[in-house]
């Protein structure tokens, strides 16, 4: 018999799954909307967006990948299962980014959607898999530091892919580098095959009882209607008034379109409480108040994939010491730009004639942006290339500060357990918020001290506001996951995980909306200090409800 506090035989095989299934999925966001901006040469390139249509692209995305994740439990915890979902989930994200490599918009777009069906499928049920795993007596006490070990790997994943997303997209195009984030996801399967033995305990499909909603009656009651209101969403026209031609409420279509769809599934999950019998409506109250506080933290995290990646590519110096450029080169992690552009995509005022051997000028020149707000000393002649880090590499300083900060704050935490002082869940993820918030204020102070873009930034404001944000996120985010697997009725285990995850969709949507105002803020201290202040309001909330939350965490987790 298994000693207390082992850990189940399946984690090292959920966490290897996990691990590859996160490598191919932060492979592709890192490169996202770099991807949609870029230039299509006829060989190479994207698709020429502008900075907005590809921000409201991305933040639709990644809403509708946590979104799915509603029907992917429900369907997990009635009718197919932990394991088969997450073998369908992962077949059919590795053909959507496959589909990614093909320039071609309408494959692109069919891409994605295989990822946000994937998604659904798989995201909420290998964490639900897991939660049952711990539920056994034996591994019951190890189950936060479990999770803590699994979000790990979830990280380590984030953390090689971009590094492997330089190299190919440097190498070979963009194409190949979508292509080695459905490798990845393949990988991720192959693992998750080997260890098929070792899940059987988990993989309990809920009995239905009385107080749920037969699925059929889901589907009409809220999925039609869901796309009933997407579609109303999308074509309504002239709310805001003459300045705003779409008249959109939340800023274009698609946003309004997702706001929209989302309000029958938020219907349904209040539902979920008021049909409940007695001893699960303190639980689920619980639930929905967290993932109510937690969409302010997934709003200004998620801002990793648009107004910081913004940052690091035009605000961040991207250079690097003369003797380390080769090396960095050779290992294809430096992508080329030209110093001067032609007239025709002049960025400001600052031109030269390039002039032939008789004197005759043959192309006028401007700085590329990257050296608008480099000093003339240090950047290189008008007419000659330069070589600077891949901006997609400062994607993989947050997962590299949560490999490196999750065994010290699995430690702190086993520290303060040994004296009877560790935080319940719901205070660990309160205390995660409010650490959360203090990270905008490290770009609060980067904007300041380059005066507010005038000159480069150096790198190391990008790594002091991912490691602050990142401690926040390792006592939040984990912790939400753990949370819901204690505190959630069994046989409704998957459809609050499928709720944290909508959560989530909804934060990462909201978090599209804040950088599509990037533009709008002339002192960008002031974008990065409205961030700090959603995410201390939502601390402050969470703090003021901790007694109640305790109380019945108290009550119903053994």
């Amino acid at each position: 018999m298994a000693q207390k506090n082992q850990h189940p035989k399946a984690l090292p095989y959920l966490f290897f799954t996990e691990m590859w299934e996160r490598f191919g999925y932060y492979l592709m966001i890192g490169i996202f909307t770099q991807y949609l901006m870029e230039k299509w040469d006829g060989i190479n390139g994207g698709f020429a967006m502008s900075k907005k249509e590809a921000y409201d692209i991305f933040g639709t995305f990644i809403a509708f990948v946590f979104l799915t994740p509603f029907v992917g439990g429900l369907l997990a915890d009635r009718k197919l299962g932990y394991v088969k979902s997450i073998l369908i989930g992962g077949l059919l994200m590795g053909i959507g980014y496959c589909a990614l490599s093909v320039h071609d918009l309408p494959i692109f777009y069919a891409g994605l959607f295989l990822i946000i069906l994937g998604n659904g499928f798989f995201k909420p049920n290998i964490s639900t898999l897991l939660g049952n795993l711990y539920n056994q007596e034996a591994y019951k006490a190890g189950k936060d530091s479990g999770y803590n070990i699994f979000y790990m790997g979830i990280n380590v994943g984030a953390l090689i892919c971009n590094f492997i997303a330089a190299y190919l997209r440097n190498k070979y195009g963009w194409g190949y580098a979508f292509l080695g984030a459905g490798i990845g996801m393949f990988v991720g399967l192959i693992v998750f095959l080997i260890g098929m033995k070792h899940y059987a305990v988990g993989n309990v499909i809920k009995p239905v009882t009385a107080e749920d909603t037969p699925l059929s009656k889901i589907f009409i009651t809220i999925f039609l209607p869901a796309i009933i209101f997407g579609i109303l969403g999308w074509f309504i026209k002239g709310i805001t008034g003459p300045e705003n031609l779409h008249g959109n409420i939340f800023g274009s279509d698609s946003s309004d379109a997702f706001i929209f769809a989302t309000l029958p599934i938020i219907y349904y999950y209040i539902s979920v409480y008021f049909k409940a019998n007695a001893n699960d409506k303190k639980p689920i109250s619980a639930l929905l108040v967290v993932f109510l506080v937690s969409i302010m933290f997934w709003a200004v995290f998620k801002q990793n994939g648009t107004a910081l990646t913004t940052w690091a590519k035009f605000y961040t110096n991207r250079g690097v010491p003369t003797a380390v450029e080769p090396v960095l080169d050779n290992l294809k992690l430096m992508e080329t730009i030209p110093s001067g552009v032609s007239i025709v995509d002049k960025f400001d005022k600052n031109f030269n004639l390039i002039k032939d051997d008789s004197g005759k000028a043959v192309k006028e020149l401007g700085r590329s942006i990257y050296f608008r707000n480099l000093p003339a000393k240090d950047a290189p002649p008008m007419d000659q290339p330069a070589k600077i880090i891949n901006t997609e590499l400062y994607q993989s300083v947050n997962p590299f500060w949560v490999v490196a900060l999750t065994p010290l704050v699995v430690a702190f935490f086993m520290y303060l357990k040994r004296r009877n002082k560790e935080p319940s869940t719901p205070s660990k993820i309160a205390w995660g918020l409010l650490i959360s918030a203090l990270s905008p204020l490290v770009m609060v102070a980067a904007v300041y001290a380059c005066n507010n873009g005038a000159t480069k930034a150096s790198d190391a404001w990008l790594w002091g506001t991912y490691g602050v944000i990142t401690i926040g996120e390792l006592f939040l985010s984990p912790m939400g996951l753990s949370l819901v697997s204690k505190l959630s009725p069994p046989r409704l285990t998957s459809l609050m995980m499928g709720g944290w995850f909508l959560s989530t969709s909804i934060g990462n949507k909201l978090s599209g909306i804040l950088a599509s105002l990037w533009d709008g803020y002339e002192n960008k201290a002031n974008f990065f200090l409205t961030n700090s202040l959603l995410l201390l309001m939502a601390a402050i909330a969470i703090f003021v409800m901790l007694k109640w939350l305790n109380k019945i965490f108290r009550e119903y987790v053994n």
